[in-house]
């Protein structure tokens, strides 16, 4: 499996087991918000994004022919909240995504992650009784190629 599809699997696992505000969905599918049940809400929709790689080493000649390369991928991470106290409800469930995030900067322990963090959060536009956070998360790695 991929550093890109594992991470984006461990990060909804770990945003399913936020404790306070609980979400009731955490998904990767897309959904409609306006379409959810109050009681599916607070709602999280989670998509890989963009990514840049760079390599660091190319590999000397005889050797195993294998290279190291850096990537760092970016995660959109949507936050839906429903009912009264929106901004409070959204500011909440924005500092628990981050909180649960950090747990682990490393995020998968057993493969070549480096970092990862919260890097914006914006604040969408919906009306009442809605609100939603795109938060961006980025995950830096590094991995071995083959060179030929």
């Amino acid at each position: 499996m991929s550093i890109r599809e594992a991470t984006a699997i461990d990060i909804a696992l770990v945003l399913g087991d936020i404790q306070e505000p609980r979400p009731v969905l955490v998904t990767r599918e897309p959904f409609d918000p306006e379409r959810l049940a109050i009681t599916q809400f607070p709602a999280i929709l989670i998509t890989s994004l963009n990514e840049e790689k760079e390599t660091i080493t190319m590999g000397a000649m005889g050797s195993t022919g294998l290279g190291r390369r850096t990537g760092t991928i970016e995660y959109e991470i949507r936050a839906y909240v429903r009912g009264t106290n929106l901004d409070t409800q959204r500011n909440d469930i924005i500092e628990a995504i981050e909180e649960a995030l950090d747990q682990d900067r490393s995020r998968l322990q057993s493969s070549s992650v480096t970092d990862s963090q919260v890097t914006r959060i914006e604040i969408q536009s919906r009306l009442p009784p809605l609100a939603e956070a795109v938060i961006t998360y980025q995950v830096k790695y590094f991995h071995k190629r083959a060179i030929t």
